[in-house]
């Protein structure tokens, strides 16, 4: 089974997409470098809000990537994102279809 870490964020000055530019690259190096990681994605949620979505191995690592995460934002995007929640939990199913491109 694998862990699913969830951050809730607001925008509070800037856009998505520059939000995207400044963490995308930064955050996923972040998390690569953390034991269990497994992926990593932002999805807009509208309304100048996204989500932070990141799998790991265990609950453990799950755990310990919200401290991660929050240092990292405090230190690069404190004046422009406002974490609103975050949860952890463990990730049932996570099924699909392989996608040609």
């Amino acid at each position: 089974m694998q862990y699913l870490r969830l951050a809730n964020y607001k925008i509070t000055k800037g856009t998505f997409p520059e939000i995207i530019d400044a963490a995308k690259e930064p955050m996923l190096r972040t998390f690569k470098g953390q034991p269990g990681f497994v992926r990593y994605g932002i999805a807009d949620t509208g309304e100048n809000t996204f989500v932070s979505i990141s799998l790991w191995e265990n609950r453990a690592q799950a755990d310990a990537a919200a401290p991660v995460a929050a240092t990292w934002v405090r230190e690069h995007l404190a004046d422009r994102v406002e974490l609103r929640s975050n949860q952890v939990g463990d990730l049932a199913f996570f099924e699909g279809v392989p996608v040609t491109v």
